[in-house]
């Protein structure tokens, strides 16, 4: 096959198209496809649009359409709690595609309704090697493929779902459910073959909710060249058509943002070139109005559109931030959901954090909220021992060197309150969280800590041990719901990252200084082998209640073996002015280095720790231990 085509910006075609008859008796089979509508089938935006560009395309097709979807239409969005999957399946009734496949997504309300959702559907869902366990037919509402004549070509669709997507994003027992799920890289060309070989098909689109990293390895094992299109779905990549491994292989982001288009030459029953690009859905398409009255229609039945609060500081709810590190907003959220139940602590997971924009400063909405907790998730708390927590801690932690760590780098895959910490995230650490404090104290290995989730943790989500840990309080209050409640109390808001999740590469050697509040502190380290570098305006010594003083001077240069810290003592004696004389105060230094062995795929840099106890001496500052007496002739 050949590879031709490109990416299309503000809906006009950057590449040329091909013709409707290459030969004598070819034609133009035009694959229109979306994935991950998601967020966007809440907001009267791209949707709509994306409604009107695929009508577009239709209309300017040089022969017959194929429209199909890629997974994860049906959630999660803002329109949920009110709507759960009717409202995105009345917009696709409009768009009328062929065929979608059940992603992970599908399964939010719950593996029974399911039926709901296809009974609902004017068009069919597939599920080729999801299948029920006793008869190997598809599962209940679903369908394994679909056959549809167009223009004289026959075009066989069938869906695929990787563990993933399935078993890996959903709380949902599939063995004890009676459904098994075959091995996609199997089923996929099995059934390829068989519709080409039983059906007479001339061409096969498989909708793969699995990454470009199994469908890539769907097309490795399509060994006869089968299957000729994969439209894929779940990880949300921006993917113009190519060919890999005789397959062409697109994805179209997500939330509505592109349309993948691949136009194939079919010849005397098979695919002989294509043509492929996305188009971007841009403001400059007009909306389809009844796309537009389907959502607003629901919207109306909710406050969306008002006003809750003014945020002074971004609110960040994207997902490269959210997996990787704290968040401001990730703060916020954690913070709702602990005053709700007045727990010790609270913690939420990375993807129930959706939408991947960044709203405000300035005014936020319930829709906001409700865009980026779209889950109809509820507040749970749960009685967890010291022990039990570091696990749950733990249960986040992605390695660099693991699969995931090589293609998204190292992360915490996580949002907490009310606990500190620091995380390891490599293979041979001893411990992946550790220094854990709660509420300000050293954690208790064996003591009971009130914690804050969300259902879906609490029931095993994300992987997260909790199904059978003790119920303290089941809210029943939707998670957004929580923290429009905490919001609407509040005139402005600034969430900002405080220290509550610390990454660490490597360790220094612990340090201890004095402080008096009168010249400087210095400290010196022994550097690891692996240590370039030093970025000298990220180092910095944290207190365990999150605040945190500038590095005054750094000193590590190339050939260095030693690192060196100068904080002004005023500034550090202000820092820890809560100390009493003669006190010992756990401080931590972190730095970001250029590592000689950690090639960091997220991160720019690797980050150094150092424990350092500092001693409190008060002599010359006053009774109460407050402010800077300097001596005579400073």
């Amino acid at each position: 096959m050949l590879r031709a085509g490109g990416i299309v910006l503000g809906g006009s075609l950057v590449s040329g198209s091909a013709t409707a008859a290459d030969g004598d008796g070819s034609t133009t089979l035009t694959v229109l496809s979306y994935n991950d509508i998601q967020t966007a089938a809440a907001q009267d935006e791209d949707f709509p649009r994306l409604v009107t560009l695929i009508e577009q395309r239709r209309a300017a097709a040089d022969g017959p359409v194929v429209v199909v979807g890629g997974g994860d239409e049906v959630g999660p969005h803002a329109l949920s709690p009110i709507s759960q999957w009717r409202a995105p399946v009345d917009v696709l009734n409009e768009v009328g595609p062929d065929a979608d496949v059940i992603g992970n997504h599908e399964f939010d309300y719950g593996l029974d309704p399911i039926s709901e959702v296809t009974a609902d559907s004017e068009f069919p869902w597939l599920a080729t090697n999801l299948v029920d366990s006793e008869t190997g037919e598809a599962f209940d509402g679903t369908e394994s493929e679909r056959v549809v004549d167009r223009g004289g070509v026959r075009v066989g669709l069938i869906g695929l779902a990787d563990e993933g997507a399935t078993t890996g994003k959903t709380n949902i027992d599939f063995e004890a459910e009676g459904i098994t799920i075959e091995d996609f890289t199997e089923t996929g060309p099995a059934e390829a073959k068989r519709l080409k070989e039983d059906e007479d098909v001339d061409v096969v689109v498989a909708l793969a909710h699995t990454g470009i990293d199994d469908a890539e390895n769907l097309a490795e094992a399509d060994a006869d060249d089968d299957i000729d299109v994969i439209v894929v779905g779940d990880d949300e990549q921006f993917y113009p058509p190519e060919t890999v491994d005789g397959s062409i292989v697109s994805e179209a982001r997500a939330r509505a943002a592109y349309l993948s288009e691949i136009e194939l030459t079919v010849d005397g029953g098979e695919v002989t070139s294509f043509d492929g690009q996305l188009i971007e859905v841009t403001n400059d398409i007009e909306k389809d109005p009844t796309a537009s009255d389907i959502i607003n229609e629901y919207r109306g039945e909710v406050s969306l559109d008002s006003p809750v609060v003014e945020t002074e500081t971004p609110l960040n709810a994207t997902f490269g931030a959210n997996y990787h590190r704290e968040t401001g907003y990730g703060n916020l959220i954690t913070d709702a959901m602990r005053e709700r139940v007045d727990a010790d602590a609270a913690i939420t997971n990375a993807g129930g954090i959706r939408s991947d924009s960044v709203y405000g400063p300035g005014e936020i909405t319930g829709g906001d909220i409700f865009n980026t907790l779209p889950f109809p998730n509820t507040v749970i708390s749960l009685e967890l021992t010291g022990e039990e927590l570091v696990e749950t801690l733990e249960s986040q932690v992605i390695t660099l060197e693991s699969e995931t760590g090589q293609n998204f780098g190292e992360e915490i895959s996580q949002q907490t309150s009310g606990v500190r910490f620091e995380w390891v995230p490599h293979e041979d650490a001893d411990e992946l969280v550790r220094d854990v404090y709660v509420g300000g104290e050293p954690l208790d290995p064996d003591e009971t800590y009130e914690v804050a989730v969300n259902s879906y943790i609490a029931n095993g989500g994300s992987g997260y041990p909790l199904e059978d840990k003790p119920v303290v309080e089941d809210t029943g209050e939707l998670q957004a719901t929580t923290v429009v409640n905490y919001l609407e109390g509040k005139d402005t808001i600034a969430p900002t990252v405080e220290g509550r999740m610390q990454r660490v590469d490597r360790d220094l050697p612990d340090a201890s200084v004095t402080v008096d509040g009168n010249g400087k502190v210095v400290a010196q380290f022994d550097a690891p082998d692996d240590v370039e570098s030093v970025a000298e305006d990220t180092v910095a010594v944290w207190t365990t209640d999150g605040d945190h003083l500038d590095a005054e001077h750094v000193a590590f240069g190339e050939g260095d073996e030693t690192l060196v810290v100068r904080l002004d003592d005023g500034d550090l004696a202000d820092t820890i002015e809560d100390a009493d004389d003669g006190d010992e105060v756990p401080l931590d230094l972190y730095a970001k280095y250029e590592s000689s062995e950690y090639d960091q795929i997220y991160f720019e840099r690797s980050r150094l720790n150092a424990d350092v106890t500092a001693t409190v001496r008060r002599r010359g500052r006053g009774a109460s231990g407050r402010g800077r007496a300097a001596p005579p002739g400073r």
